[in-house]
């Protein structure tokens, strides 16, 4: 079914249209009414007659007319029956702004209302909606108050009463909207739907979503990854501390908080996530109306040094380049500053600068190749003061913007200046009253421009698997078959080797004798850990020995596990010990890949180690992905520095790393048995060493 059916419809019913004002359905009507649609309008009203001057039907199966979509306004108890007389009928789509169902815990009710509709070709959007806006169609199925400007911003919202607030921010900013959907309970219809219109519509210049919660992980992120390869995505989340996606079978799940996983994958696709309306308005406004810089160099312009200081901090709190050669920058502005001022960034023309100065410094700006970007900062003084704000800002925007380049204010001040800075963003003058909120909305530009600039094609096309990915699913099938949901440590090992992850030289043993003859094979030092099907997390269990140096320390080692590990899970059996070489120092480092339950395939990277979970120094992936994006999520990683060289050390392998990356997610996707992959610690070594896999961990998924 076309999506462009649903926000360009050529026929719209509305089911309970109504002649009482205090009803949706008279809200809806009226608002479809009063918005001059191009279509034709049939309400629906069992006592018939006309309802706001339009010939109602008393039933949708009296319409002959082919109709687009139903927006059913009736109660609850009523809304099955209507849908089916929809469906029957061959109504395209069906929007219930009715609200009742699950979100109060009617959940049968509103499946059962989606599965008939999509059993015969109709699709849901909702329940539990405030209805579509689309300004292509002068639609206005809404029961929003008040008029809503028609321009560039399309909003897709989960939550009905938020995204009636975003509606009156934007009216009242003068925010021009493209298209308005609210989602409600996504019986059918979701946000990778909708924005498979609003990707092609393009009168829409940017996105601004609000989620609270994502169904179809993978098919999600696809939908954003398609849209921002030709228009910005801004999107608000919340639910940052839900709990409930913690899987304590391995640290890779453990530390794969919902939002965790969110926000880097959101951020693998090019979209911009806000922490709040105001920055998401800011950023969305901006995006809709003005170029993206074409160069990372930014010029800050200020009548104050202290304002000059805070932009710099502001700057670099959200990745934006100044510019700094000093020389040249004295060239360019050496006629707008004074001797006592500062041709340095921040370019600062001290209190005395009035209008002609800023003016002057700005088409400096703009003449010189090699300043991309401005941060323009006005303190209101004596000499400029807020009547010259129009003359230094307006003008300077008209012309900054035509040369392509982008520019952002700051205003600081008392009254009038408040008041230019809310007149000026009603005309979409990019101004603020705050240099942080300027600044963070040039970063999020500029983090954009970076997206476009770096993405690869290749960047969520799925590698082949180049290993025998059926040996591997053979292992994993022997230990289903033996009743386990992880594979044992020789297990683990043998899938790293057929997949060319180098792991320690190892061998199992039975009992002391074996032990010691291992130790002696492999070469000492080694390290011993306890093979039990009980036993998952072996350090906590004391089941692992390190360093051991000679046939005695194996003994007693060997002795010093069983113990320790009988006290900790008394009927844990236990089949014996691994020995393997105590591999040399390193970067100790944490990969791995996982089936999250909402995203699919994820891979991930952080500092390992015995502390992961306490420092938490993560970054995560979906995959597939590419080599680029593989690197880009290990730089993302505070501790990244440390695979640089750090103290006379040499840079670490961090190909190998990479490699070893990719071939888990190779496995997570190829092997549908495994649900978790985690190596705590990769040990790195210098370029061209590689990296070995000391410590394996495989969970199986669980029926």
């Amino acid at each position: 079914m076309n999506i462009k059916y649903l926000f360009e419809p050529r026929s719209i019913a509305v089911v309970g249209a109504s002649r009482d004002k205090g009803k949706i359905g008279y809200a809806v009507l009226n608002n479809i009414q009063s918005g001059r649609f191009s279509g034709k309008i049939y309400p629906v009203n069992p006592a018939g007659g006309d309802v706001l001057g339009i010939p109602s039907y008393k039933n949708i199966t009296d319409i002959e007319d082919d109709i687009d979509v139903a927006c059913i306004t009736i109660p609850a108890k009523y809304v099955f029956d209507s849908v089916r007389q929809c469906a029957d009928r061959g109504v395209k789509y069906g929007i219930i702004i009715t609200s009742g169902f699950s979100e109060i815990g009617n959940l049968r009710e509103e499946r059962k209302i989606a599965e008939y509709a999509n059993e015969r070709g109709m699709r849901i959007l909702g329940p539990n909606v405030f209805g579509v806006y689309s300004a292509a169609s002068h639609l206005n199925a809404t029961f929003v108050s008040g008029n809503i400007p028609a321009g560039h911003l399309g909003m897709i919202t989960q939550s009905g009463a938020l995204g009636l607030t975003l509606i009156g921010q934007a009216t009242i900013e003068n925010i021009g909207m493209s298209t308005i959907v609210s989602v409600g309970n996504k019986s059918d219809l979701d946000e990778s739907d909708l924005l498979e219109y609003i990707v092609r519509d393009d009168s829409t210049r940017v996105v601004l979503m609000y989620i609270e919660g994502v169904r179809d992980g993978e098919k999600f992120i696809r939908a954003i990854r398609q849209t921002t390869r030709r228009k910005p995505v801004v999107i608000i989340k919340s639910g940052r501390s839900e709990k409930g996606s913690r899987a304590a079978a391995s640290h890779t799940g453990s530390l794969a908080g919902s939002d965790e996983v969110f926000d880097d994958l959101i951020r693998q696709c090019g979209a911009l996530r806000a922490e709040n309306l105001k920055e998401a308005f800011n950023w969305a406004t901006v995006l809709a109306n003005n170029p993206l810089p074409k160069g990372d160099n930014t010029v800050i312009i200020t009548n104050g040094g202290g304002a000059g200081v805070m932009a710099t901090d502001a700057c670099e709190k959200f990745g934006v380049t100044l510019y700094d050669d000093p020389e040249r920058l004295k060239t360019i502005f050496a006629k707008s500053v004074p001797p006592f001022g500062s041709t340095k960034n921040p370019v600062d023309l001290t209190g005395s600068a009035g209008g002609k100065e800023y003016l002057d410094a700005f088409d400096a700006a703009v003449a010189e190749d090699n300043i991309d970007s401005i941060v323009g900062i006005f303190c209101e003084t004596a000499i400029m003061s807020a009547e010259f704000l129009e003359t230094a800002i307006a003008g300077a925007y008209a012309k900054i913007k035509a040369s392509g380049k982008l520019i952002v204010f700051s205003l600081m001040g008392g009254q009038a200046t408040a008041d230019y800075v809310t007149a000026a963003r009603k005309r979409q003058i990019p101004v603020s009253d705050e240099v942080y909120d300027s600044v963070s909305t040039l970063g999020a530009a500029y983090r954009y421009k970076t997206y476009l600039d770096d993405r690869s094609e290749a960047d969520g096309l799925a590698p082949e698997p180049d290993f025998n990915a059926a040996a591997i699913t053979a292992i994993t099938a022997s230990a289903r078959q033996q009743g386990r949901h992880f594979l044992l440590a020789p297990e683990a090992q043998k899938v790293m080797d057929i997949a060319g992850i180098r792991i320690p030289k190892s061998r199992p043993a039975r009992n002391i004798k074996e032990a010691v003859a291992a130790a002696n094979a492999i070469g000492y030092p080694v390290v011993m850990k306890v093979v039990s099907r009980d036993i998952i997390h072996k350090s906590d269990a004391g089941g692992i020995a390190l360093d051991l140096e000679n046939d005695k320390e194996v003994i007693d080692a060997y002795g010093a596990i069983m113990e320790s590990c009988r006290v900790y899970a008394p009927s844990a059996v236990i089949e014996g010990v691994d020995i393997s070489e105590m591999v040399g120092e390193g970067t100790e480092l944490i990969v791995g890949a996982r089936v999250d339950r909402i995203f699919g395939p994820i891979v991930m990277i952080g500092l390992g180690g015995i502390y992961v979970e306490v420092m938490k120094d993560v970054s995560f992936r979906a995959f597939p992905l590419d080599k680029t994006e593989i690197l880009r999520m290990i730089k993302e990683i505070r501790s990244y520095p440390l695979l640089l060289g750090v103290r006379g050390e040499q840079r670490k392998d961090i190909e190998d790393v990479i490699q070893t990356i990719m071939k888990l997610g190779m496995i997570i996707r190829a092997c549908p048995d495994i649900s978790d992959i985690e190596i705590n610690p990769l040990v790195v070594y210098e370029q061209g060493s590689g990296a070995k896999a000391v410590d394996v961990r495989i969970i199986l998924k669980k029926e």
